[in-house]
């Protein structure tokens, strides 16, 4: 029996404009973009739908992609199409437990603003960065940071493809390594902070207490957390992991190869850009992939879907 697993991106995904034509064009998805302005005291569609520098400042983007990922799912919602398991790179968690049932659309919103805030706030800018490393195995990359302090793995997203993280003058001296080790490109990311390091950990203590303050519910359906790449179906666990979540590694292959073992055949990305579908083409090809980031794009994945 086909099973389909609904998954969201990370920081970094975020555009001017997206999501305009669903606000634009379906009530459930306007609620959702007009809620959270009331509830973050921000103009959503300004901050979106326009020209807006702050759209790419972490403490703003992390709000932004959420709401636009999550209207964009009610929609398809509306149109019968539910998952059986979520999943979310780093920030994209949150919607993925949003929609598993775990917390509301609201709690939802207003923790990942505040995580956006703590996640500034927590390494001065522009002394902490990241790099995504093309063309090395982990393996190789973990032998050559093996005896670095100030540098790590934040994310394993596919094969071939790793993103190191921590102080950035440490960051660039393993780059040049990497390079000289094999790696065809060591790009530079637009973040503004060691993101997924142990140098965020003080940021995730700062975050447990939001959290501890946020009221979970029930899990409706499993999501499969970054920290472990586990089926997590006890909501007690949800704070422990987010806390922990900005200052570890993102498991998003093991993630993947995760669900496709228990049976996971079909996969819809939702939200924009199409990183995830990327990953996807390099960790199995065998499964279905549909990517939802527009009107157009959600009409066909429905109608291939029923």
């Amino acid at each position: 029996m086909s099973k389909l697993a609904f998954l969201f991106p990370g920081q970094g995904a975020q555009k001017t404009g997206m999501g305009k034509d669903f606000y634009d064009n379906y009530q459930s998805a306007r609620q959702v973009f007009d809620d959270a302005s009331q509830w973050l005291n921000l103009d959503m569609k300004e901050l979106i739908f326009e020209k807006n520098e702050k759209l790419d400042a972490t403490q703003y983007t992390q709000a932004a992609l959420v709401v636009t990922c999550l209207a964009m799912e009610k929609v398809l919602a509306d149109q019968g199409v539910c998952p059986d398991v979520t999943a979310g790179l780093s920030l994209g968690e949150y919607c993925a437990i949003q929609v598993a049932g775990g917390i509301s659309l609201k709690n939802a919103v207003t923790t990942v603003r505040k995580r956006g805030i703590l996640m500034e706030e927590a390494y001065p800018s522009g002394k902490g960065s990241m790099a995504a490393v093309i063309g090395l195995s982990a393996d190789e990359v973990k032998d050559i940071l093996k005896d670095e302090n100030n540098v790590s793995i934040a994310n394993y997203n596919c094969p071939g493809q790793i993103v190191i993280t921590g102080i950035k003058t440490e960051v660039e001296k393993a780059s040049v390594r990497l390079k000289e080790a094999g790696a065809r490109r060591v790009l530079p990311l637009n973040v503004s902070g060691p993101f997924h390091s142990p140098m965020m950990e003080e940021a995730g203590i700062k975050l447990k207490k939001v959290l501890d303050e946020v009221e979970v519910d029930r899990l409706e359906i499993p999501y499969v957390t970054n920290v472990t790449a586990k089926y997590v179906t006890d909501e007690c666990q949800i704070k422990d992991l987010l806390s922990r979540q900005i200052s570890s590694s993102v498991l998003w292959q093991q993630s993947i190869e995760n669900m496709i073992s228990k049976g996971v055949d079909t996969f819809v990305e939702i939200g924009p850009g199409k990183t995830l579908t990327g990953f996807m083409r390099k960790i199995n090809r065998d499964v279905k992939m549909y990517h939802i980031q527009n009107i157009e794009e959600m009409e066909q994945t429905v109608t291939s879907l029923k």
